[in-house]
């Protein structure tokens, strides 16, 4: 690496380093035969039965729309209502889901749009939407939350001895040792103020780590995570799956946790659009939301598991071993430091729980812990943007198109009060006072 520095390589290192180029098979559950829709990719996808369009399908004011996607677990709804054909089901027959390298490529191609070559809507980190919205001017909606759960924090195997689980408080004193000597503890997440920012963050607060003064935290791209650890430029990451597994499967580091549980159930992904995108296509909208939350139905579905693992590890999607996603998928977690958990309760949820339900008072403490870290200024009006950003509405439209149970519709746009870890409480109706009582923050 004499050519290239530190940060230059986090940002070049190409992907086929980080990842295996095999593709193991995983064996359908599924016997369904090819019907009209969407024409899947060879070897990818048996469409769903019954794709003809749908009697309950909105008029769509256009059939197209080109959509994003990070090679993340939790990008499987969208590339799953793509190969599986309920984007046509739902009348939306030319629909295109698009690998993005990094998410700042994300969001920039979601700033110009289709019209200039870029993306209408994407699989995305939850904030940001609103950090699109309010710093960069881009207006854009929460049509959905893709799944809550199913991040984790690893680790790299030459901290193995400081047994780092769910409390940080052990990476305290080699964190200082290495500031002493002026070489700090790298520690990677995605993008800024995005929920891997925010659960690192979060993790290191808690146990005394300042990680603003105490480690250096720099964005990696997901795929590029592995690699990175490999040749020793970060000592901690967080990152969504499959790049946990991958690293314990290829004996670089462990998973000191997972995400569920620093918050049970917590939001992750969502699907956003360009707010005039929406405003143009309102039933167009509403058809993607339909299609989308069939498969994240169709996803959680314990018989689904190998199948959607064979179809979002393929080439042209994520590009790795299935059997790197099928077990975490599955709830299986190899912590790669001895634990194990099966059926574990914090595996990641796509659909069970109301994990689609973009609830706001999720949205409102997203928005507290960006001012709590100085992305966004402390007069932000929260209550205000999340009511222009989250289209909790439209979702309620869908799911009621879509036949959903009353009993699977949230009544109330807040799940309530949030417990953490650590025993931290967020009260959505006092976000301020929440922010107060934190010790480690920038306001």
């Amino acid at each position: 690496m004499t050519n290239f520095s530190r940060r230059q390589f986090i940002f070049t290192a190409g992907a086929a380093a980080a990842v295996s180029v095999l593709t193991h098979a995983c064996s359908s559950g599924t016997n369904t035969a090819t019907t009209s829709g969407d024409t899947p990719s060879p070897g990818s996808a048996t469409p769903a039965t019954n794709v003809n369009t749908a009697n309950n399908a909105p008029k769509v004011e256009t059939t197209k729309a080109k959509l994003g996607f990070i090679a993340l677990t939790d990008s499987a709804p969208l590339i799953v209502a793509k190969e599986k054909g309920f984007f046509a089901k739902y009348g939306m027959t030319d629909v295109e889901v698009i690998k993005q390298k990094s998410w700042p490529v994300t969001r920039d191609n979601l700033k110009i749009g289709s019209a200039g070559d870029g993306i209408d809507g994407a699989h995305i980190l939850s904030p940001m939407p609103y950090l699109m919205t309010i710093n960069d001017k881009v207006p854009m909606y929460i049509l959905a939350r893709l799944n809550t759960n199913g991040q984790g924090i690893s680790v790299a195997n030459k901290l193995k001895d400081l047994k780092v689980g769910l409390q940080s408080k052990a990476l305290k004193e080699a964190a200082d040792q290495a500031k002493a000597n002026k070489q700090a503890m790298k520690v990677a997440m995605t993008f800024p103020g995005g929920t891997h920012d925010l659960w690192m963050r979060y993790w290191l607060a808690a146990g005394g780590i300042n990680p603003d003064q105490d480690v250096t935290l720099e964005p990696v791209p997901p795929p590029q995570m592995v690699a990175n650890m490999k040749v020793g430029t970060v000592d901690a990451f967080c990152v969504g799956e499959p790049w946990n597994a991958q690293l314990v499967s290829q004996k670089l580091g462990y998973t000191a946790l997972v995400t569920g549980e620093l918050w049970n159930n917590h939001p992750e992904k969502a699907f956003a659009m360009r707010k005039d995108w929406v405003d143009q296509n309102p039933n167009a909208a509403q058809a993607m939301v339909m299609a989308i939350m069939e498969a994240q139905q169709w996803c959680d579905r314990p018989e689904n598991k190998e199948e959607m693992c064979k179809i979002v590890s393929g080439r042209k999607y994520f590009n790795v071993a299935a059997a790197d996603i099928l077990e975490r998928a599955k709830g299986n977690i190899d912590y790669g430091d001895g634990r194990t958990a099966k059926d574990f309760q914090y595996r990641m949820k796509f659909w069970a729980d109301n994990a689609s339900y973009p609830y706001k008072s999720h949205d409102i403490w997203f928005l507290t812990e960006e001012i709590r870290w100085g992305y966004l200024p402390k007069d932000t009006k929260v209550k205000e943007i999340v009511d222009q950003v989250n289209k909790e509405d439209l979702w309620k439209k869908a799911a009621k198109a879509l036949g959903v149970p009353d009993s699977e519709i949230p009544t109330s746009t807040s799940r309530g009060v949030e417990t953490f870890f650590d025993g931290v409480k967020f009260d959505p109706e006092k976000p301020e006072q929440y922010l107060q009582s934190l010790k480690i923050k920038k306001v």
